[in-house]
């Protein structure tokens, strides 16, 4: 955390309006201080505790490639951004078959106030300066989760609620690179779409939430690639809604 925020923004000081801009809600597995867990440490570096990769593509995209990004520096089992505030899973206490036993009985109105909050916050501020024309939502997803034997075969997928506009070409676009592309896989933005939601959909803005598989950005050549692939066609989606 920096200043005792949830979030930081990367990319900002030449902010321009009716651009595309970037959101990571998962991009940190930090603990802050007064925050105890009850878990292996080295969890923290696991899935459930981060979308590994992200926060370097964020970071290319914002400083490399002209899309400011806000980005999450907390991790998602302190509390995940990417839920409403009545969801349960804002403050988890399983995932992907592990226990966060710290987070069993925790103060969720206090997470919610010191973390949620604040991040939202500052992301509608960010939204309405920045009064974007497209909004980029990162994430990552595993090969296959411990608790199943499902292999992921898509490298790369776009999730969605109720407005596919800019899903529909980024789907097409991403095809043509070869990929493979899943559509609203392996998780439906009909179920797991908050932010999105809240600060695109809500606002009637156009969006992609997209999830990239995480081998193909666990390291630092995979995470440049991907922003450099991202940042022309996300360019040209913005172009097309």
């Amino acid at each position: 955390m920096i200043d005792g925020r949830p979030y930081r923004q990367a990319g900002v000081g030449d902010l321009r309006t009716g651009g595309v801009i970037c959101v990571a809600d998962h991009a940190s597995n930090h603990v802050p201080a007064g925050v105890e867990l009850g878990i292996d440490r080295s969890l923290l570096n696991d899935h459930i505790a981060i979308d590994i990769g992200v926060e370097g593509v964020a970071d290319r995209l914002a400083r490399r490639h002209g899309l400011p990004a806000h980005i999450a520096s907390v991790s998602r089992l302190v509390c995940d951004f990417n839920r409403d505030e009545e969801d349960p899973a804002a403050v988890p206490t399983t995932s992907d078959g592990h226990l966060i036993p710290g987070n069993i009985g925790a103060d969720v109105e206090a997470r919610l106030d010191r973390f949620h909050r604040p991040y939202h916050d500052a992301l509608a501020d960010f939204v309405a300066a920045a009064r974007p024309r497209l909004i980029v939502a990162l994430h990552s997803f595993t090969p296959a989760l411990k608790t199943s034997d499902q292999e992921r075969p898509w490298e790369v997928a776009l999730l969605y609620n109720e407005d596919d506009r800019a899903a529909r070409h980024a789907i097409r676009m991403l095809g043509q690179q070869g990929l493979n592309v899943g559509d609203n896989e392996p998780y439906s933005g009909k179920d797991l779409n908050a932010t999105m939601n809240r600060h695109a959909e809500a606002n009637g803005i156009p969006y992609c939430a997209i999830e990239i598989r995480q081998d193909q950005i666990a390291t630092e050549a995979g995470q440049a690639r991907w922003a450099m692939l991202l940042a022309d066609v996300m360019g040209r989606v913005a172009l097309e809604v």
